[in-house]
């Protein structure tokens, strides 16, 4: 058992030296790096042809001051991946396979970008998210509802 005043054992890379913890920045990049993130207009034309959900992830106090995505599904974040895992026994209708194109949709879209990548994880390999996240959909002038 460790005592609370013992340190940690560091974390080295292979040479040696030691590992400094990854900041949020860096993981940010990182994950991104990992698939294409959209832009307003482009999610807005992918979920109207019925080639994406619009995924909401946004917590209930930013959707009642700011409105709605017409059409889009909200799903709690902590939630998210209960709902969309198509295996999932909480799964939700349109969580149908792998292969759905789900673009998710934070606030500003940073959150969004962790969330899609823990979907990769899940196999939903078609998982991104809003460039911006939901001020950029208003600020394209896209439709937002009360």
């Amino acid at each position: 058992m460790s005592d609370a005043n013992t340190p940690r054992e560091r974390r080295r890379d292979e040479e040696g030296h030691d590992e400094q913890p990854t900041g949020i920045d860096e993981l940010l990049e990182r994950v991104r790096a990992g698939y294409a993130r959209v832009e307003a207009r482009e999610a807005f034309d992918a979920a109207r042809a019925g080639e994406a959900l619009l995924v909401d992830i946004r917590y209930a106090a930013l959707r009642e001051r700011d409105g709605l995505i017409p059409g889009a599904l909200v799903v709690e974040r902590n939630e998210l991946e209960w709902r969309l895992d198509p295996r999932g026994s909480h799964r939700l209708p349109e969580a149908t396979s792998h292969d759905v194109r789900a673009i998710v949709i934070c606030n500003e879209g940073y959150a969004s970008s962790l969330a899609a990548a823990s979907l990769h994880q899940l196999g939903l390999h078609r998982a991104t998210d809003l460039v911006g996240g939901f001020q950029a959909w208003k600020a394209a002038g896209l439709p937002v509802t009360p």
